[in-house]
């Protein structure tokens, strides 16, 4: 009779485990089925980095037209590829959800189509070489992963979609770019030994020009600058600049009092001082200053270093090395302004062989002065005997002190040339003032050159950033900052490392072994209960 009461028991339990089972799996084929018949996502991240924000909704909520979206994957991609489709279409369906029916979207894989591969070309949408494993030898095929955005008769591509990191930004623009009535234009200015755009500075170039027109203007000439120009953009000048190059210069600020809803703005990336390849340095004869002096903003001729630096990588002979490098000065949030979209949640930026700016309120006292980045408060400078070396004790200053590194200038300003007289063949009428300055002042321009933008990417975005505050609203820096691109500990001390160290080698093996062990003896006090 006990027998068979345990038997009962143990089928009951046996049955109540395949019931639980089967209304799990139930509801879950339920959910799956529900989850592709109505749109919803949840994102816990702390940036929402994978659904779109509220910029993008509204971009896609006030379209008055419909848009068209076509995404151009190849069907026969790498499966590593084949999740990033899925993600793009996840992210497609969420801009249609707030579209109104004004956005529609297609997928199409221009094989064998001689005419579209033609058209891509021409958008600048490249077809791709892939490696795949087929009867199991290695083959080379061709495949596209682009999109391209159309609305009437304009066109915007996105050559690459390898992942969707920055698909938002790159969809958002995109679309804002095809249906707005004018594009800004931006231009970076030549004739006086500027960074070139073509070599210097490939990779913000680029990035630049997926929103903007972007051009150059040589402003040795001495003639006005175009009126197609929206910004301008002076980085890494090393020869002076003569009276009337930085009168047409003050004069294209000025322009913004003309039009109070339009601006023309100005960036300036001025190195106070100039470092050749053998790291030899000179103060720099071209820093503007009669030009920034009066618009309350003076480049320093020497360096600022900080003891929260960056390393750097040094050949000696045969050898190479890297050290802590006090000239890469680093700054994290704290040396960030957080009310400035354009700053405010960038990680890390680093800044090599940078000088400080003096900022003078009482130049333009009814404009509004802004320091969007600093040094910590354990800076010192190098004023004298330029000596970058990285053997060198690099002139430690007992008494440190927090440096401005990049200035904003907006609102109400005054000419620069308030006397200035024209020459004969000089035209057009003298601005004194205006009303709607958008200037950006820096001590430094390495940092926007190729080699470091591809190591430090908070870099290029900086620079697009405050492209975007003088030439647009703030939309688009709001989407790009999303993304965190480093998070880098607080100093700690050595036992503490070592603590951390050894709790992630053997902490989490000895948390599973103890619960392991925890349920080994529940179970086996459960089974002496049911034996009783």
């Amino acid at each position: 009779m006990n027998n068979l009461i345990q038997y009962l028991q143990k089928f009951q339990k046996q049955t109540n485990l395949s019931t639980q089972i089967i209304t799990v799996v139930s509801i879950i084929l339920v959910l799956n089925f529900l989850s592709y018949q109505i749109f919803t996502r949840f994102d816990i991240t702390e940036n929402k980095i994978y659904s779109i924000s509220s910029i993008s909704k509204n971009a896609v909520k006030n379209l008055d037209d419909v848009v068209n979206i076509k995404v151009y994957f190849s069907e026969n991609l790498p499966p590593q590829y084949l999740a990033v489709k899925q993600e793009v279409k996840d992210i497609l369906e969420e801009y249609q959800n707030y579209a109104n029916n004004n956005l529609h979207v297609e997928f199409i894989d221009p094989k064998d189509n001689d005419d579209l591969e033609l058209e891509l070309r021409m958008l600048g949408i490249p077809k791709l070489q892939f490696n795949v494993l087929d009867n199991d030898k290695y083959e080379v095929i061709g495949g596209y992963l682009g999109i391209v955005a159309e609305f009437g008769d304009k066109k915007q591509g996105i050559p690459v979609v390898d992942n969707i990191r920055n698909l938002e930004y790159q969809l958002t623009s995109a679309i804002k770019k095809v249906t707005v009535e004018k594009i800004p234009t931006i231009a970076f200015a030549t004739g006086n030994g500027e960074l070139s755009q073509g070599t210097d500075m490939t990779a913000i170039d680029k990035k630049l020009s997926e929103i903007y027109t972007v051009q150059s203007v040589d402003l040795s000439t001495g003639e006005a600058i175009p009126e197609n120009i929206d910004t301008l953009i002076i980085a890494g000048p090393k020869e002076g600049f003569s009276e009337r190059e930085q009168y047409i210069i003050d004069q294209f600020i000025m322009l913004g009092s003309l039009d109070n809803t339009t601006s023309k703005s100005a960036i300036f990336l001025v190195d106070g001082v100039n470092v050749d390849d053998s790291l030899v340095a000179k103060a720099n004869t071209a820093t503007l200053d009669k030009l920034l002096l009066s618009y309350g903003a003076k480049i320093e001729k020497y360096f600022v270093l900080d003891t929260l630096n960056d390393m750097a990588s040094f050949n000696q002979g045969f050898m190479s090395f890297t050290t802590p490098y006090p000239f890469f000065i680093k700054i994290n949030e704290k040396g960030l302004d957080q009310e400035s979209a354009s700053v405010a949640k960038l990680q890390n930026l680093v800044f090599p062989w940078v000088s400080p700016i003096t900022i003078d309120l009482n130049k333009n006292p009814e404009a509004q002065v802004k320091t969007l980045v600093m040094t910590t408060s354990e800076a010192w400078t190098m004023q004298d005997d330029f000596t970058l070396q990285p053997q060198g004790d690099f002139g430690f200053n007992e008494d440190p002190e927090q440096y401005s590194l990049v200035a904003s200038i907006t609102g109400k300003v005054k000419s620069a040339f308030t006397n200035y007289v024209p020459k004969e063949k000089e035209t057009g009428n003298h601005i004194a003032s205006t009303d709607n300055a958008r200037i950006i002042v820096m001590g430094g321009s390495n940092f926007a050159k190729d080699n470091f933008m591809g190591r430090y990417q908070d870099n290029l975005t900086f620079l697009q950033n405050i492209v975007d505050s003088v030439s647009l609203d703030n939309d688009l820096i709001q989407i790009r900052s999303k993304e965190v691109n480093e998070r880098p500990l607080e100093k700690i001390a050595d036992s503490e490392k070592k603590s951390i160290r050894m709790m992630n080698i053997f902490g989490v093996t000895a948390l599973v072994i103890a619960f392991g062990l925890i349920r080994y003896y529940r179970r086996k006090k459960s089974r002496f209960a049911d034996d009783l």
